[in-house]
């Protein structure tokens, strides 16, 4: 079974969903699998990866909105050395995810029409992030 590997930088702005299907998609494409499985790890503890609504902008901002009250900032937390936003970050990479997988069929991503893949920055500044893509299949 081939497999292929590619890691991808990633800019994100400050406390955003950060829309990669594209990006991911065209490494599923330069791979040339045509049936297999695409998983996708996002290297870092205060950020997060999801499949999230595409087409409606409001969905994405409903979900941060959501996200600040469950998890505040606030100057309790004991880890602080990075700032008073960091350990409010890992808490919501901790209830989110790291990773997904996701099917290819055809060549292509198996997302429904709606579906779209984002690294969900939970930081107040932007950062370089990185995410790693390995497909494998036929």
């Amino acid at each position: 079974m081939p497999h292929y590997q590619k890691q991808l930088a990633v800019r994100t702005t400050a406390k955003s969903l950060r829309k990669v299907t594209t990006a991911v998609q065209a490494a599923v494409a330069e791979s040339k699998i045509q049936a297999g499985m695409c998983h996708l790890f996002l290297r870092h503890t205060s950020a997060s990866l999801t499949i999230q609504e595409n087409a409606d902008p409001d969905v994405l901002v409903d979900l941060e909105n959501f996200f600040a009250k469950l998890v505040p900032e606030w100057e309790k937390y004991i880890h602080s050395a990075e700032g008073p936003d960091d350990m409010p970050a890992h808490i919501r990479t901790v209830l989110t995810n790291t990773s997904e997988q996701i099917p290819i069929a055809n060549g292509r991503l198996v997302l429904g029409t709606w579906q779209g893949i984002y690294i969900w920055e939970h930081r107040n500044i932007p950062h370089q992030r990185e995410l790693f893509i390995h497909i494998a299949g036929d």
